[in-house]
C-alpha cells in the first residue's frame, strides 16, 4: 500500500514540470506525510524550513531545482547566519534541503545535491537540563486537590516514569495504557510505536485521574485521548507545557520546568542507576545511540561533583585553590 502510495506521488511529478522548485517542495512534503507518515509538527517544519529555500532562490530569480549549486548554498547559509538564525536552526535547514534532494534523486538520477559538501557555522554542544531526584520528589510527591491538579500530577508523572516526549503524550489514548501490564504504548519519532514499563507512582497518578477524567461530548471509548482538557477534549502541547511550569512554580520550584526537561530527568537517572546504555536508547526511542549518548556527559557531570565533594584530594585541593 505504501508502494502504491509513493508509485502514485512519483507519478505527479511530470517531467516537463518537475524542475520547478515550488512543485518539488510541494512533493515532497506529500511524500513525507503519506508514504513516511510524518506527524503534523514535523512536516510543519519541513514546509518552514524549505520556504526559506524558496525565498532566498526567488531573490535570485532561481525557481530551477537544477540550478541551485554549492556557492548559492553557501551564500544561503551566510543569509540565514546574517539573520541570527542559530547554527542549530541552520543545521535543520540544510538537513531539510538534503533531504528534498534525496527524494528528488529517486527520479531523477541526473541531479546533483547542492548541499554536499556545505556545512553550517559550529554550534557549541549544550548538555541538556534535567532534575536531581530531590528535585523530582518536590515536583511530584503532592495529593491532587482537585480534577486539574490530578491531571496535571498524572501527566508529569508519566513524563517522568516513561520517559515519552511531548508529542507522544498528547498523542496517548485511553487503550494505549495498559495498567495490569503496567506499560504504555506511544507513537515516536516517524510514526514508529515502542512499548515502555511505567512505574508504580505514576499508575497511581493516572488512576486518579481516571476518577476525575471528564467525558465532554464524547463517547468514551478505548481510542479516547488519556489526557483531556475540561470540556473533553484532547490535550494541547502549549496547554501541557503550561501546566507542567505551573506546576512547578506552584510547589516552589526555581528552576524552570517543562516536559522534556523530565525527559531528560528520566533518562539521565535510569542511565546513573543502571549504566545500560542500550537500555535508555530503546527507553526513549531513539534510532541513534549517538543520541543517547549524551547522557553520558550528564551522568560524567553527576560523578565530577560527587568526587569534588567527597574526595580527600579534591577537598584539599579546593581548599588551597581558596587559600590561594
Amino acid at each position: 500500500m505504501l508502494s502504491a502510495a509513493y508509485r502514485s506521488i512519483e507519478l505527479r511529478i511530470n517531467p516537463l514540470t518537475e524542475n520547478n522548485l515550488n512543485h518539488a517542495v510541494d512533493h515532497y512534503l506529500q511524500y513525507i506525510e503519506v508514504v513516511r507518515g510524518y506527524s503534523a509538527h514535523t512536516i510543519n517544519n519541513y514546509r518552514r524550513d524549505l520556504s526559506k529555500l524558496i525565498e532566498f532562490c526567488s531573490a535570485h530569480a532561481i525557481d530551477d531545482i537544477t540550478r541551485l549549486n554549492q556557492s548559492l548554498i553557501r551564500q544561503w547559509v551566510a543569509v540565514l547566519s546574517r539573520e541570527k538564525l542559530s547554527a542549530t536552526s541552520i543545521q535543520r535547514h540544510l538537513s531539510s534541503t538534503r533531504s528534498l534532494y534525496k527524494f528528488l534523486a529517486r527520479t531523477r538520477s541526473d541531479l546533483d545535491d547542492p548541499t554536499a559538501g556545505v556545512t553550517a557555522p559550529r554550534t557549541r554542544r549544550t548538555l541538556p537540563k534535567s532534575l536531581e531526584p530531590d528535585q523530582v520528589n518536590q515536583l511530584l510527591n503532592h495529593q491532587s486537590e482537585n480534577a486539574i491538579m490530578a491531571r496535571d500530577l498524572a501527566m508529569a508523572e508519566l513524563l517522568y516514569s516513561a520517559g515519552l516526549r511531548l508529542s507522544e503524550l498528547v498523542g496517548t489514548n485511553l487503550n494505549d495504557l495498559d495498567r495490569n501490564e503496567k506499560i504504555v504504548t506511544v507513537i515516536g519519532k516517524g510514526q514508529k510505536a515502542r512499548v515502555v514499563p511505567v512505574g508504580g507512582p505514576a499508575l497511581a497518578a493516572l488512576a486518579e485521574w481516571m476518577k476525575h477524567r471528564p467525558m465532554g461530548n464524547e463517547v468514551l471509548c478505548f481510542d479516547s485521548p488519556l489526557f483531556v482538557t475540561k470540556r473533553g477534549t484532547r490535550i494541547s502541547p502549549r496547554a501541557v507545557q503550561d501546566r507542567i511550569r505551573q506546576l512547578a512554580i506552584k510547589h516552589g520550584m526555581t528552576q524552570r520546568v517543562h516536559p522534556h526537561v523530565l525527559r531528560h530527568a528520566f533518562a539521565s537517572h535510569l542511565l546513573e542507576s543502571s549504566g545500560d546504555l542500550r537500555a535508555v536508547q530503546e527507553l526513549l526511542g531513539h534510532a541513534n545511540i549517538a543520541t543517547t549518548q549524551i547522557y553520558t556527559h550528564l551522568d560524567f557531570q553527576h560523578l565530577a561533583k560527587v568526587y569534588d565533594q567527597a574526595h580527600p584530594r579534591a577537598q584539599k585541593r579546593s581548599k588551597r585553590n581558596k587559600d590561594s
